[in-house]
């Protein structure tokens, strides 16, 4: 059994919502734990204007998933709060949050990690911004996926020679850079909805460019948010998604109706696209829908349907790319695909002692996700939790894998795809499973040991 006081150490990469969930619960587990965050305070994403550079915030940002099921387990978000509160107030709920439990000590601010090496002893050379090396026997990897943009490929005919501006989504910080402007917004994500219901107040002209049709999600439904409907870890998904897709088709009514080209999925088939007030805005005329761009010509955004607009802006509301600067590209480099192949969504199979969390696109929130899978994590340097051997665990990355390939349409973004409730479900049930299991694993398949390689040696020797 793993005894903390015998010194392992655990560094957590991002102060973000998921690296303060990670450091929460390592250290209330009695864990020697250190986080780096390159910014000066803690939220990650969710902090607008944050000195890290790497944010995706903008000023109208809201939460599209509502509190009572985004926040974490034992902290319950302020009553007063609305259901879907602003970055400002989701991010100060982060900041009580690492007050309340007194871990503030374990981040490191101003302090990022450049490179990540494993030894050959299965501990970890993790080298920081300040030039110090530190050694460590597990890091947990929980710099987010939302930071790195990702711009159309191969780039639109004429992009390079457009007279006007050419952004990704990821700039967009304020409603001053639409002030006036005729802006296109290609994609029918989130950030899109909100980036062109921001335009539709503040900018001469806006065009919402569909490169494909989405099933668009009210937050209310039924005067509930639309989440707290059918929510629950026991309702199973045959039976969750397809009342699901009856409620929405009742709520919505055809997307054609407002203009946008109807999916060419079922709901639940990609990654949902949740808001009200774009509906809104589009049957009011304020926004006019148009199919995907075929190429810029001059001042010009020129349609698939051969339409022309003159522009000032395009905003690329085309996703981002799963990145790791701080390993080897010969290590792990989903760059290609997106995809990381991960047992659980969670545990590196090839390398004991690194772990992922919140690397996970949920139908949800990630903060109760990454709050389960650090108890996993926890659980398994303790000692308690036990991993199958590799071909248990390549058996279920594959399937996993093939899984979405099944039900998703095919899209970089679906490569990390998760049910909240299911997966949460499933971190459960896993908890459950990996105590049920032997402590020692047959063949070269993994280390027998479900503790990190040092302190493996100090039981061998203490039981000598």
């Amino acid at each position: 059994m793993f005894d903390p006081s015998k010194g392992a150490r655990v560094c957590v990469i991002g102060a973000g919502s998921a690296g303060i969930a990670a450091v929460k619960v390592l250290a209330e587990r009695g864990l020697d734990v250190d986080c780096y965050e390159l910014s000066d305070r803690v939220g990650g994403n969710w902090v607008w204007g944050n000195s890290n550079g790497v944010s995706a915030a903008y000023k109208s940002l809201h939460i599209n998933t509502s509190r009572q099921r985004m926040e974490f387990s034992d902290f319950p978000m302020p009553a007063h709060l609305p259901d879907f509160a602003r970055h400002d107030q989701i991010a100060q709920y982060f900041a009580d949050y690492v007050t309340h439990f007194r871990f503030g000590d374990r981040i490191r601010f101003h302090t990022g990690v450049t490179h990540v090496a494993p030894r050959n002893d299965g501990t970890f050379d993790v080298t920081l911004s300040t030039g110090e090396i530190v050694c460590y026997d597990a890091v947990l990897v929980a710099n987010g996926h939302h930071w790195d943009p990702r711009l159309p490929e191969p780039m639109f005919p004429g992009a390079s020679e457009f007279r006007g501006e050419i952004m990704h989504s990821h700039a967009y910080t304020d409603e001053a850079q639409l002030t006036g402007k005729r802006v296109v917004v290609l994609g029918m994500g989130n950030s899109a909805m909100d980036i062109a219901v921001d335009a539709s107040y503040h900018a001469a002209q806006t065009h919402l460019s569909a490169r494909s049709g989405v099933h668009v999600i009210p937050k209310y439904v039924w005067g509930r948010p639309y989440d707290r409907i059918g929510g629950a870890e026991w309702i199973p998904s045959f039976l969750r998604w397809p009342l699901a897709r009856r409620l929405m088709a009742a709520a919505t009514g055809p997307m054609s109706r407002y203009g946008l080209p109807e999916p060419d999925h079922k709901f639940a088939q990609a990654h949902p696209t949740m808001s009200s007030r774009i509906l809104d805005r589009l049957a009011h005329g304020a926004i006019t829908p148009v199919p995907t761009i075929d190429r810029f010509d001059g001042d010009e955004v020129v349609f698939a349907d051969g339409r022309r607009v003159a522009a000032d802006l395009v905003v690329f509301c085309t996703g981002y790319k799963i990145s790791f600067p701080f390993f080897d590209p010969g290590f792990l480099d989903p760059s290609g695909d997106n995809r990381i192949g991960l047992y659980r969504r969670l545990f590196h199979p090839d390398v004991p002692g690194l772990y992922f969390i919140g690397l996970v696109q949920p139908l949800g929130a990630i903060m109760p996700i990454a709050e389960r899978q650090a108890h996993l994590v926890a659980d398994h340097l303790h000692g308690v939790y036990h991993l199958p051997d590799r071909r248990a665990m390549d058996r279920e990355i594959t399937a996993h894998r093939r899984g979405l390939e099944r039900r998703y349409v095919a899209s970089k973004r679906h490569t990390i795809q998760v049910d909240f409730d299911d997966y949460m479900r499933d971190l459960r049930l896993e908890r459950q499973r990996g105590a049920a299991r032997p402590a020692g694993l047959s063949g070269a398949d993994y280390p027998t040991a479900s503790v990190p390689a040092r302190r493996q040696r100090e039981l061998e020797v203490a039981a000598r």
